[in-house]
């Protein structure tokens, strides 16, 4: 399936005790969306949807599995684990019990460019999220025995959504075999290694480094007014003083010389493909259009049941169970474009890859036709609109674009640029990327079942 461009105590009583000593240096608005920026570095965006009485705060920092070092995969998911874990104010924990007696939900996620956390609440509770995300920027405590039960936790995640499951861990391999310079190539929950070898200092060090209000963005969407909610993160994140964040360089990617190819042999019930090419992100220098064409490409070979690939593999030749196209735009570095599958009984994974081929070479000798190509359009505006409907959803959207170095204001335009899009410029960058000689390929081998308990 297609991934668009787009994983207790009483009632806490808020006090405003707090010295407004960072006020907002520059206020923009832009219809329903307004954001300004704190002297301390914060950038404060609000969305305004008054469908519900219901608000949702992200804060999001810049710094993610992309931005570790060698021999230290894994410390920004493990930070994260520890941000609930207690401050000089709450005990281990307390943070998400203090959400909870309010009625809120509350979680928080690591990607391979940011580290978001996140809070749903009844409008009027806003500024509780306020004071404890405030607090947790600046006051965690971090303790030996919470961060060893912690790692534990995190090993114990990582064995259920990458060791135990043959296809996570292939699609692992394969990351690892498609990059070799980039850091996109490690996994965000970190090699095992590298969690046995964490230490705490490490962690101490990685919070001191990153978690800063300069190093930040608060996004909230909800039935709010942008004034007030600049005053509560005044109040509240403006006594928070910036730090120095030392800019992580990123490794440029060498050009990829031939293909590249990795098996796994795993006992599982149906074998598994993975295709990947090397493609540019929103962000790329001289790739204005591409990754609109590119993303317009994915939904031609997969955007629903009657796309290319569901079409012709599953349902007219057979040859594949299932198929789907990944593809991610909105990354800090260049990223893949990747195409994955599972052979039908009693076919292989080459027999796959040959008639996955086909179909990219159809489309770098043909152009798509006008017709096909307004039907994807419609179904990207369609999608579009329908992930509207989440007020968490629009906030992703802005969280996402501003972390990886891009402007929340591009998601307004990312709809009419994608349908823009012309059927030579989905061909151009057919051709131009999805070059067999230069794909990644990575393949699951099943071995037998017996004995195994996964």
């Amino acid at each position: 399936m297609r991934k668009t461009l787009h994983q207790f105590v009483p009632v806490l009583y808020v006090f405003a005790g707090l010295a407004c000593v960072s006020a907002p240096t520059e206020r923009f608005s832009a219809g329903d969306v307004h954001e300004t920026v704190l002297d301390n570095g914060l950038k404060v965006i609000v969305k305004i949807d008054t469908r519900a009485p219901i608000v949702v705060s992200q804060v999001w920092y810049k710094v993610g599995g992309s931005y570790e070092a060698t021999g230290k995969t894994g410390i920004s998911h493990v930070l994260e684990h520890m941000m609930f874990k207690g401050t000089d104010q709450l005990e281990a924990n307390e943070f998400s019990k203090v959400i909870a007696a309010n009625g809120g939900q509350e979680n928080a996620f690591t990607g391979r460019d940011y580290t978001a956390y996140f809070q749903k609440l009844e409008k009027s509770r806003l500024a509780i999220s306020f004071r404890l995300e405030a607090d947790r920027m600046r006051n965690l405590r971090m303790t030996e025995e919470e961060f060893r039960k912690e790692v534990e936790v995190v090993k114990e995640e990582r064995r259920l959504r990458t060791e135990d499951r043959p296809e996570a861990l292939v699609y692992e391999q394969f990351m690892a075999t498609a990059f070799r310079s980039s850091n996109y190539r490690n996994p965000v929950i970190g090699w095992p290694e590298d969690l046995d070898n964490l230490e705490l200092s490490d962690l101490e060090a990685w919070y001191d480094s990153f978690y800063a209000p300069n190093n930040a963005t608060v996004v909230v969407v909800g039935d709010v007014e942008p004034d007030a909610v600049f005053e509560l993160a005044t109040r509240y994140f403006g006594p928070i003083p910036r730090r120095d964040v030392t800019p992580v360089a990123a490794s440029p990617e060498p050009k990829q010389q031939g293909p590249r190819r990795v098996s796994v042999q795993k006992p599982a019930k149906v074998p598994y493909l993975l295709m990947g090419f090397h493609v540019p992100s929103l962000g790329a220098e001289n790739a204005a259009w591409e990754p609109y064409a590119l993303e317009v490409l994915a939904y031609v070979l997969d955007g629903g049941k009657s796309a290319r690939l569901p079409t012709s593999l599953v349902r007219r030749q057979r040859v594949a169970s299932s198929v789907g196209v990944s593809y991610d735009a909105v990354s800090r570095l260049p990223t893949l474009f990747i195409i994955s599958a599972n052979p039908a009984n009693g076919k292989t994974t080459e027999e796959v890859k040959t008639a996955l081929l086909d179909e990219i070479e159809r489309l770098q000798s043909e152009k798509v036709r006008e017709k096909e190509l307004e039907k994807v359009k419609a179904q990207i505006v369609a999608g579009n609109v329908f992930e509207r409907d989440s007020s968490f959803y629009q906030a992703m959207k802005i969280g996402e674009l501003e972390t990886v170095g891009l402007d929340w204001r591009l998601e307004n335009e990312l709809v009419e640029r994608l349908k823009s899009v012309t059927a030579e410029q989905v061909q151009a960058v057919a051709r131009k990327y999805l070059d067999p000689d230069a794909m990644t390929i990575g393949v699951l081998e099943p071995t037998s079942l017996t004995g195994w308990s996964g």
